[in-house]
């Protein structure tokens, strides 16, 4: 029997998708998630609100070196081309699924579904 492997998209604006998922990785980090989850908990954006949290500007708040380098998480979104955007909300979905469970439960009003 032969597993399911998704297939390969490639990347088309590479600088930008790098800049975006590294900020997304570092806001996601050990040190840094618990800081991301207060600020969504304190703006009432929930956790798989992509665009909430793009318009908030919460990834800038967190990632230092995002705010530094002058740009914002949104504007790189919004520079992507629309299937490299889906493959950064893919990216983010699947970050907020590698939330450590003590986490999850601190902050579970921010992960329920509607």
């Amino acid at each position: 029997m032969v597993g399911f492997e998704p297939g390969v998209i490639k990347v088309e604006k590479e600088s930008e998708f790098g800049e975006l998922k590294g900020a997304i990785e570092r806001t996601f980090a050990a040190g840094s998630v618990a800081k991301f989850l207060k600020r969504m908990e304190s703006r009432g954006i929930r956790i798989r609100n992509f665009d909430g949290v793009l318009e908030k500007q919460v990834i800038e708040d967190v990632d230092g070196a995002l705010k530094q380098a002058g740009k914002t998480a949104n504007a790189l979104y919004l520079a992507l081309t629309i299937s490299d955007q889906g493959q950064m909300r893919e990216f983010y979905l699947s970050k907020i699924e590698q939330v450590e469970t003590p986490l999850r439960h601190r902050f579970r009003k921010l992960f329920q579904y509607y």
